[in-house]
């Protein structure tokens, strides 16, 4: 079944965008991306810290739509990998994401995808639809993230590690960005004449 692809905020905000615009977006979504990272609180029965990436990878997403905030959040593991401090805490290499949080790092990509493609199907226009967009993109990244994790703590500890600490506050950043989003569409649309 096809689907009418809607503007994001970012074709929005910058309509017609070449190559160099979109390249400039993929590229700021990844350094938006890295400096989440930099926020990072750690958990003492736990290897993955709290941090700020996730809020930055689904609102990449919301942001640029799927291909672009796939690509950005790809751009970001590649930097990370080639040895750019952009992880959590500064972490970089291929040991980080073979590590106890690689799984959430992998998951990046995909996250911030599909995000990106419900926003292009409109969900991002009204609250309750754009916080099942976050909550599934959430999904995603504790899903990768807990199997990977799985490898590295015991099964009985796994959800108390890797999970239940992150659950309270991606539910907040969840519940401000379908607030958020809903507002800059009708800011957008006050101000540019743009559709529903």
């Amino acid at each position: 079944m096809s689907f009418v692809r809607t503007l994001t905020l970012a074709d929005v905000a910058v309509p017609r965008a070449g190559l160099l615009r979109n390249a400039l977006l993929i590229v700021g979504a990844s350094v938006l991306t890295a400096l989440a990272a930099q926020i990072a609180i750690p958990v003492p029965w736990s290897p993955v810290p709290l941090t700020g990436q996730t809020f930055a990878v689904l609102l990449s997403g919301a942001v640029l739509g799927a291909r672009r905030a796939f690509l950005a959040q790809a751009l970001y593991l590649i930097e990370g990998a080639a040895g750019l401090p952009v992880f959590a805490g500064g972490a970089a290499g291929l040991a980080t994401l073979a590590g106890p949080t690689g799984g959430y790092l992998a998951a990046f990509p995909l996250a911030a995808a599909l995000v990106g493609a419900l926003a292009e199907r409109g969900w991002d226009r009204h609250f309750a639809p754009m916080l099942a967009a976050m909550l599934l993109g959430s999904a995603v990244i504790f899903a990768l993230g807990l199997a990977q994790l799985s490898r590295f703590v015991p099964g009985q500890q796994l959800l108390a590690a890797g999970l239940l600490p992150f659950v309270p506050g991606d539910l907040v950043k969840s519940v401000l960005a379908s607030l958020a989003f809903p507002f800059a569409w009708r800011f957008a649309r006050e101000r540019g004449g743009i559709g529903a």
